[in-house]
């Protein structure tokens, strides 16, 4: 009974579950999944016009760069003017404060003035470098970006040089402190803890917020490169990825076009989602509430359960037992009430069918399994009373019985016997025949006698066919077991007095008439393997198993010959 409140609970349980938190996990999903696409949109906003921002500065500081150094390159170099150059140079300096050094060449490649905010400014004695790769980029391409390199250990600089409009203006190259673009990305914050970096176009890490990150060269280019191939390959330009550091992150990106360096802008995925974690957190708070109430609301709803369910526990074991005119007494006035009716009145029908079995089996102690049947549903033996009928008989028997049975032990004589009755046993009631009685090897069986079929005749003959079947299958089985036998068949057809014969305590159903000595007959006249039948029921046939006619027979007991036929092919 534990076991079935256990059971009742659980059921209890889980439907109240469900019902509670499929909804409420449902809506906090959905809120959680429209939160998170609003979060995401509004996070992809930012960081894109934070990109934007930065990427714009930067380009802004590096193209002042370039204008004031195209300054310094407007007029051709004459002799003598050195010193007003290194003039202009130091000007150019107070005035731009990310230039810590500059040094102006002359047309030919050489070095003329070097002014410096961590040197002597000097003019120089004539250093040629016109091979170097500054002065061949900017005269080819009028300005040229160099890579970044740290000074001193403290600060990232790059080298820039512009060339003048004409060859004899000569060229300009700066250290530029790149300290200014650390400090855009520095003001760059995104929540709590996003922030933006720049990356040059091999991926060297140009700004962080963390300088020494900068200052130790800390980056991972396949690291990089794997950021910027995902965020550009995603539809809207912004992509989950990981960060130098290995946390993922939600970021973007923009370009530095005049640099071709890149602005990343992100925020950590777990800042990004804390709103989408209360929800879901919620949620599940909501679920453990809901799981609570239906606990207490399915152990409430069990424990009512359980005095009619004992109740109707007790009556089917009851009526299980055998005690059919047990009654349940159940007054719920619902389904369970329903219930213990419905097994009362199936105990009643129980009872009757109980009653009935036990007359069958009475009548099935002298009466085929068809006609107990029907004296059963007729409801009464009347049935059973001498009635004159058109019968098909068949009798059956061994050839070769006789001399088996007289030089075989008897233990093994029953075991074929058994073989052989279990063989026509089963087969016999299939087509609506009845078995009248058992004469040692032979078997007399009716057709069309206490219960009517279509085409008798048919069905006698494939009956037969049936039967030499299955006992030729048996003879191969005596035959390895050294027992030489073998099965005839013979059928009549005629008007027969059917019906139950013998005395109180012992009755058999049979038929009387000439039609069975001409079935017995027809019998002991067919060999091994053979049926013969008689012209009555070769006339009834309707033709769909093949007939041959045989010369006409003397038989015992009839003075006229009779004509004889047999089945012209066993087919089964």
């Amino acid at each position: 009974m534990s076991q079935l409140r256990r059971s009742l609970f659980a059921k209890y349980f889980v439907s109240l579950f469900v019902a509670v938190a499929i909804p409420v996990a449902v809506g906090g999903t959905g809120d959680a999944w429209f939160g998170y696409r609003d979060q995401r949109a509004r996070l992809d906003e930012r960081l894109k016009t934070e990109s934007k921002f930065a990427a714009r500065q930067i380009e802004g500081f590096v193209e002042g760069i370039r204008s004031e150094l195209e300054w310094a390159v407007q007029l051709a170099w004459v002799d003598g003017q050195e010193e007003q150059r290194k003039l202009d140079a130091m000007r150019l300096l107070r005035k731009v404060s990310a230039i810590s050094s500059l040094s102006l060449i002359d047309s030919s490649g050489t070095e003329r003035v070097v002014v410096s905010r961590l040197g002597l400014n000097r003019l120089t004695p004539g250093i040629d470098r016109s091979k170097e790769q500054g002065v061949i980029e900017a005269r080819a391409n009028k300005i040229w970006y160099g890579p970044i390199f740290i000074k001193d250990g403290s600060e990232p600089f790059m080298v820039v040089a512009v060339a003048g409009n004409r060859a004899a203006n000569g060229v300009a190259i700066a250290d530029v402190n790149l300290k200014l673009i650390w400090d855009v990305v520095l003001n760059i914050k995104i929540g709590e803890t996003g922030n933006a970096f720049v990356v040059d176009q091999s991926t060297r890490l140009i700004a962080h917020p963390d300088l020494s990150l900068v200052l130790r060269g800390a980056t991972r280019p396949e690291a990089v490169e794997a950021l910027l191939s995902r965020i550009s390959a995603s539809e809207n330009g912004s992509a989950l990825v990981e960060d130098m550091a290995g946390e993922e992150m939600v970021a973007v990106t923009a370009p530095v076009d005049n640099v071709n360096w890149t602005v990343v802008a992100g925020q950590p995925i777990k800042e990004a989602l804390a709103p989408i974690r209360q929800v879901l957190w919620r949620t599940l708070a909501l679920i453990a509430a809901g799981a609570l109430f239906a606990f207490a609301l399915a152990y409430a709803l069990a424990q009512r359960m359980t005095k009619p369910i004992h109740v109707l526990e007790s009556g089917v074991q009851s009526i299980g037992a055998g005690q059919f005119d047990h009654t349940i007494e159940i007054s719920t006035g619902d389904e369970l009430e329903g219930l213990a009716v419905r097994i009362n009145e199936m105990a009643r029908e129980l009872a009757a069918s109980q009653e009935k079995s036990e007359r069958i089996s009475r009548l099935w102690r002298f009466l085929a399994p068809q006609v107990a049947e029907l004296v059963e549903s007729s409801g009464g033996h009347h049935l059973l009373a001498g009635q004159l009928r058109e019968v098909i008989v068949i009798f059956v028997d061994l050839r070769g019985f006789t001399s088996f049975s007289a030089n075989t032990d008897s233990k093994e004589i029953i075991a074929v016997l058994s073989e052989y009755y279990q063989a026509l046993g089963t087969g016999i009631p299939q087509f609506g025949a009845t078995i009248t009685n058992f004469d040692g090897d032979g078997v007399m069986i009716l057709v069309n006698a206490q219960i009517a079929c279509a085409d008798p005749a048919d069905r006698a003959l494939e009956l037969a066919i049936e039967l030499q079947a299955r006992v030729q299958a048996l003879i191969v089985t005596w035959a390895s077991r050294g027992h030489h036998i073998g099965f005839g068949v013979g059928l009549a057809m005629g008007p027969a007095t059917v019906g139950t014969v013998g005395y109180e305590g012992r009755t058999d159903y049979t038929a009387i008439g000439s039609v069975t000595n001409l079935a017995a007959r027809l019998c002991g006249a067919a060999s091994d393997r053979q049926v013969l039948v008689d012209s009555k029921v070769a006339s009834e046939a309707t033709g769909k198993i093949a007939l041959r006619s045989l010369q006409s027979m003397s038989l015992k007991g009839f003075g006229e010959k009779v004509s004889v036929f047999a089945v012209a092919e066993l087919t089964r």
